[in-house]
């Protein structure tokens, strides 16, 4: 059953922001979205938070400009999405424009797994670094810190992962979810914290007399690849990360991005000029995840730090080519995703766990995710490791904290899962290949077990009816100008409409003719959704622009239907 909850709003603020220049549909939204003045809307600067609020960042700022004055070797070690890249890119631009001598390295994820693990730090060693820097990882590496420290190596951690009960032993941590962290906006993803700690060494630098306000490098020219980052790894756009997501894309429309997200844009067509944080979530992010999923992401890392436009441009065809890759294999698991659905009996179970043999450990993520979508059902999809392991990914509901469902399956059935790590919505583990049934069991009886009913009817947030009249250009010109994300959703409408036609498409996406009450009528698409649907329904939509051989026509784009 989808029921659709309509969000509620302040009249009088919904008043107070048509005063200042917002239609009446698009006021309702941002009331409800919190929004009180234009002014909270502005990507001032200004408005920014400051480095200093955030724990930690004063002391990675002495380490690290102790580092560059000593003249020590910096080895970043990086995550393999493209929070995980852009934070890596973000820390040796900024980095060496502050003349560190520094490096990077990034696991393989196949053989390494996640994070700072011991057998990072040796493989780092070989590099015989002096310090080495994480991004996006590291607050779960209490071995690998403690391997770094009988090398002799200090570590420093940037990351906004959820921390365990016990800290690693590094010299400095810095972290918004860090207990104690009084930082207002946990919502940084491992990019910003990068790029607040640069802020912090830049100012540090300052007080040494290595800069000044004149010579001090721009670190403004960094935040297109802190924006990507921002949007990529689906953290909530409050009010800072949503100055650092304007930006970001402010700078790529007026053409100053860096030659990597420059060329990126462009083997995916998408003009520069045009960019939108959609852009960087559904467009750019894909090329430079596929990269960590079928192979090393160093392709993605190069890409963005290169300066030279030509080189730039190769490592994007690359990524492009991963990518093409990635959706051949995404397209045919899926597939036998929906064929093992049909085969099995879901109808009564709180949870999806499924294997393939032939299953891609990098795309199996994706798989989750759109089973997860689809059955409104928490999801883990497995592939073979070898002979002996299967590694799996999750992706959760609302209501079902992932990561602590793995952690009571361990303590139900001790010795099934042998090691897992995540947070609420996504997670990763890894099982022996003969417990796959014992852990299927186990994990749909820790979720029923622990789980309201009520959690697994899907509710969908809407911004309620919209008049035939208020479905016009203005609006979705309106919609458009602003960045919209996790915690800051765009809206989604919800109207009756009586059906007049519906046509499947190849792809298995349905076009649609609706009639309003009033009679007026509108072409509208439901993708990903093959079978019919009522012939009078309450449909959960987004206006926006059709452009077809040069004419531009207004089309529902449906997102679902209220059903019993």
């Amino acid at each position: 059953m989808t029921t659709f909850i309509e969000r509620t709003f302040s009249p009088a603020i919904a008043r107070h922001l048509q005063e200042e220049g917002f239609c009446p549909a698009m006021a309702r939204v941002l009331a409800a979205r919190g929004i009180e003045t234009v002014e909270d809307l502005k990507p001032d600067w200004r408005a920014m938070l400051a480095p200093q609020k955030l724990d930690g960042t004063t002391n990675a700022a002495k380490l690290l400009a102790d580092a560059i004055e000593q003249n020590k070797k910096i080895m970043v070690v990086a995550d393999y999405d493209c929070d995980g890249a852009t934070a890596c890119a973000v820390a040796i631009r900024g980095l060496r424009a502050m003349g560190a001598k520094v490096d990077y390295i990034v696991p393989d994820r196949f053989i390494y797994g996640y994070g700072l693990t011991p057998e990072i730090v040796d493989l780092a060693a070989r590099h015989s670094p002096e310090v080495i820097l994480t991004v996006d990882n590291g607050m779960a590496s209490i071995e690998g810190v403690k391997r770094a420290s009988e090398l002799g190596i200090d570590v420093i951690i940037t990351d906004h992962h959820l921390p365990g009960q016990t800290l690693p032993a590094a010299q400095c941590i810095v972290n918004p979810n860090t207990p104690g962290c009084a930082f207002p906006s946990k919502n940084l993803a491992g990019v910003g914290v990068m790029f607040y700690v640069l802020m912090a060494l830049r100012a540090e630098l300052r007080t040494r007399g290595r800069f000044n306000q004149q010579t001090q490098p721009k670190l403004n020219a960094l935040v297109d690849l802190v924006a990507l980052g921002t949007v990529a790894d689906v953290v909530k756009l409050d009010r800072n990360n949503r100055i650092l997501v304007e930006q970001g894309l402010n700078l790529v429309r007026r053409g100053l991005t860096q030659p990597g997200l420059a060329a990126l844009f462009e083997v995916a067509g998408r003009p520069l000029a045009q960019a939108k944080a959609r852009d960087f979530g559904f467009v750019i992010a894909p090329r430079i995840n596929a990269a960590g999923r079928l192979d090393l992401m160093n392709a993605g890392i190069e890409c963005l730090i290169s300066d030279d436009p030509t080189i730039a441009k190769d490592f994007a065809i690359k990524l492009d080519e991963f990518n093409r890759e990635r959706r051949e294999l995404e397209l045919n698991m899926q597939w036998d995703a929906r064929m093992l659905l049909n085969r099995e009996n879901f109808a009564d179970r709180h949870t999806i766990t499924l294997f393939e043999p032939g299953w891609h450990q990098g795309i199996v993520g994706l798989v989750a995710s759109r089973v997860k979508d689809s059955r409104h059902r928490p999801t883990v999809a497995f592939a073979s490791a070898g002979e002996d392991e299967l590694k799996g990914s999750g992706r959760s509901i609302e209501g079902v904290h992932l990561r602590d469902m793995l952690d009571l399956v361990t303590k139900k059935a001790p010795g099934i899962i042998k090691k897992f790590g995540g947070h609420a919505m996504a997670a990763g583990l890894t099982i022996e290949a003969n417990a796959l049934d014992a852990f299927t069991e186990a994990f749909e009886e820790v979720v029923t077990e622990n789980t309201d009913p009520d959690t697994f009817e899907r509710h969908v947030l809407v911004d309620g009816p919209l008049t035939s009249d208020e479905i016009n250009e203005s609006l979705i010109d309106a919609i458009n100008a602003q960045s919209w994300g996790q915690g800051f959703l765009p809206p989604l409408f919800a109207n009756e409409f009586k059906v007049l036609r519906q046509t499947a498409l190849k792809g298995g996406h349905l076009k649609l003719v609706l009639e309003m009450p009033d009679g007026m009528r509108f072409s509208a698409i439901y993708f990903r959704r093959a079978a019919e649907i009522p012939t009078r329904a309450v449909l959960a939509y987004r206006p926006e622009i059709n452009e077809w051989m040069g004419r531009r026509n207004i089309q529902l784009v449906v997102e679902q239907f209220q059903s019993d």
